[in-house]
C-alpha cells in the first residue's frame, strides 16, 4: 500500500519537492559533525533511508563518503540513478520499505539518515526499523533524523482533528492517503531513547507547498548515538 502512495507521489509530486540539492539544515547539520564531532564525510559509510531522488546521497558522495541510499518508489530510484550517472558517482539505491528488516550486517555504518522519512510507518513498521537501525548502525556511530512536530503546529493539530489516521498522533495529507505521524518532544524521547542515546534535539520550521496551498510546519531535529 505504502509503495503504491510513494510511487503515485513521485509520478505527479504533491508533497515532494524535485529539488536536487540538499536543504539548509542537513548542510548544517554535516558542518555541525565535522566541527563539533571531528567526523568528516571522506571515508564514512552512510545510509541514506528513504532517499528519494538522492538530493542528500549525492551530496554526501560528492562529499567522499560511501552511500547506500533505500527507497521504495521505483521511479524515485530511477531519477536518482539518472543523477548520479551524470555526475559520475559511485551510488547503491536499494528498493525496499525502511520498516522491514534490512539486508545488512551488524554494525555496517557510521551515519545513518532519516529526513521525514519514517513519519509515514505505521507503529508496528517503526518498531522494525527503530531495531534495524540499531542493528546497522556502528557502535560509535550518528543517527539523524528529521521527524514532524505536534509541538506548537497549527496545521497538525487542525489534521489531527479533522483528517485523523488509524493510529496515534497520524494523520491523513490533503489531496494524498498518505498517513503521516507528529511527535510531542516527550513522546519522541520515550520512542526513540529507547533505542539510542540523544545528543542534540531542536525544533525548527519551514513552509510545505501541498495541493497549491502553503502550509507552516514544525519539525524535529535529532542527533543521536548508539
Amino acid at each position: 500500500m505504502q509503495e503504491n502512495i510513494w510511487e503515485k507521489e513521485y509520478k505527479k509530486p504533491k508533497l515532494v519537492t524535485g529539488h536536487d540539492k540538499p536543504q539548509a539544515f542537513f548542510v548544517k547539520f554535516i558542518k555541525y559533525l565535522r566541527k563539533e564531532k571531528n567526523i568528516k564525510s571522506k571515508g564514512l559509510n552512510v545510509l541514506d533511508l528513504g532517499s528519494g531522488t538522492g538530493r542528500n546521497t549525492i551530496y554526501l558522495a560528492q562529499n567522499g563518503a560511501q552511500v547506500v541510499g533505500m527507497e521504495i518508489s521505483d521511479t524515485a530510484i530511477t531519477l536518482a540513478q539518472k543523477r548520479t550517472r551524470h555526475l559520475e558517482l559511485d551510488i547503491k539505491y536499494l528498493k525496499q520499505s525502511i520498516g522491514s528488516t534490512y539486508p545488512f550486517g551488524d554494525n555496517e555504518f557510521d551515519l545513518i539518515i532519516d529526513v521525514t522519512s519514517s513519519n509515514s510507518l505505521d507503529e508496528k513498521e517503526r518498531e522494525v526499523y527503530l531495531d534495524e537501525v540499531h542493528r546497522v548502525l556502528k557502535k560509535d556511530g550518528i543517527f539523524f533524523v528529521r521527524a514532524l512536530c505536534k509541538d506548537g503546529d497549527k496545521n497538525a493539530k487542525f489534521l489531527l482533528k479533522n483528517n485523523p489516521g488509524e493510529e496515534k498522533d497520524t494523520y491523513i495529507m490533503p489531496g494524498t492517503e498518505l498517513q503521516e505521524r507528529v511527535f510531542s518532544e516527550e513522546d519522541f524521547r520515550e520512542t526513540y531513547s529507547k533505542y539510542f542515546n540523544i545528543l542534540k534535539l531542536e525544533k525548527t520550521e519551514s513552509y510545505s507547498k501541498v495541493g497549491g496551498r502553503v502550509y507552516k510546519r514544525r519539525f524535529w531535529l535529532a542527533v543521536m548515538g548508539k
